[in-house]
């Protein structure tokens, strides 16, 4: 299991929360010795930089605007830039992956359904949900109105958060071994390089596409592991 993999980032393009530009998160992860990145910004119904009043198709290309120059960079200096977004409701949060830029041009609701519609519809469409921090409770940038468990409409459980406490990471370890979920991780990483701490998801081999992943974590070909927590900087 030695490509390694972060499954969970945010650029200051298109996340408001972000701290540092794709580019620059980018030469972080091949600096660390990581295979690839999933870039993963905020969505267009959370804490994203995309205004709303843009014509959709233009919402869309503006959400990408972190992945592309992300992706620019990983072209330069070889690691592999792949691409999801965290759809975001109240502060109940799920990754998502395996869809394309055209899934979101043909489906211009997914920003307005309630959670569970829009689980079904990632699902029905072949996307991978993952759970993201779901017992995160503290209310920085937006409202968080409830702590919401959908185990029945995820994939798979983001058990290690790296900005989720112990007690907040074993209570989604717990919740994901209960329900027989796939557990991941990620450093849900704002801030490059001064992240607090970093987490992998490793594969056996060298991920082709988004598609290649969700079919590993499927099968369970995968380890998780992370880095001791860093002083605060």
């Amino acid at each position: 299991m030695n490509y390694k993999y972060e499954l969970h980032l945010h650029t200051s393009e298109s996340s408001k929360c972000g701290r540092v530009a794709a580019a620059d998160m980018v030469k972080v992860y091949k600096d660390l010795g990581y295979t690839g990145i999933f870039v993963t910004d905020h969505f267009l119904n959370g804490n994203t930089t995309v205004p709303k009043d843009l014509p959709w198709k233009d919402r869309v290309d503006a959400f990408f605007a972190g992945y592309d120059n992300a992706l620019a960079e990983g072209k330069k200096i070889g690691i592999d830039v792949f691409y999801g977004w965290e759809y975001c409701f109240g502060g109940t949060d799920f990754l998502t992956y395996g869809l394309s830029k055209q899934w979101l041009y043909d489906h211009p609701e997914c920003v307005e359904i309630s959670p569970k519609e829009y689980c079904k519809l990632v699902h029905e469409s072949g996307g991978f949900i993952v759970h993201a921090h779901p017992f995160r409770e503290s209310a920085n940038a937006y409202s968080i109105d409830m702590i919401r468990l959908m185990p029945r409409d995820v994939d798979a459980v983001e058990s290690f958060n790296s900005n989720m406490s112990d007690f907040q990471n074993d209570f989604a370890s717990y919740y994901a071994k209960a329900y027989g979920l796939k557990e991941l991780c990620g450093s849900d990483n704002h801030r490059g390089a001064s992240a607090k701490r970093f987490a992998s998801v490793c594969f056996n081999h060298r991920l082709a596409d988004e598609k290649d992943f969700i079919e590993c974590v499927k099968n369970g070909e995968y380890t998780c592991s992370h880095t001791e927590p860093l002083e605060e900087k």
